[in-house]
């Protein structure tokens, strides 16, 4: 028996996703697989090729109980003077430093975690 694709094509694409989520579980059934599996493969593979971005941005989520600890660290981090410091400390979350190599990302984030801050990549 051979399998007309173009058909099995044609009716899927005009199927409603009730009919489509119908016909995911009769295959499940009948064949002893589950559709769950690939898809999250797939979703794996793809997050792992995003992983490794070229560029980060670091953002400072979250002061912490050390507010003038985080104030210092972002002054040392990004050369700014108290005021302009204290003032992306105070309106957090917000972007510390933006266009950074990973391995520079990790150190600021680790230096900012130091003092209690959270931290995160955008």
């Amino acid at each position: 028996m051979a399998l007309d694709t173009q058909a099995i094509v044609d009716q899927l694409k005009d199927a409603t996703i009730l009919e489509l989520n119908d016909l995911v579980k009769a295959i499940e059934e009948e064949f002893g697989v589950t559709a769950a599996a690939p898809v999250a493969a797939a979703g794996a593979a793809g997050a792992a090729a995003d992983a490794e971005p070229t560029e980060v941005n670091v953002e400072l989520t979250e002061v912490g109980q050390e507010k003038v600890k985080v104030i210092k660290a972002v002054r040392e981090i990004t050369e700014l003077g108290l005021k302009d410091a204290k003032g992306l400390v105070d309106k957090a979350p917000s972007i510390i430093k933006e266009g950074l190599a990973p391995e520079e990302a990790d150190k600021i984030k680790a230096k900012l975690e130091e003092v209690g801050a959270t931290v995160t990549y955008k």
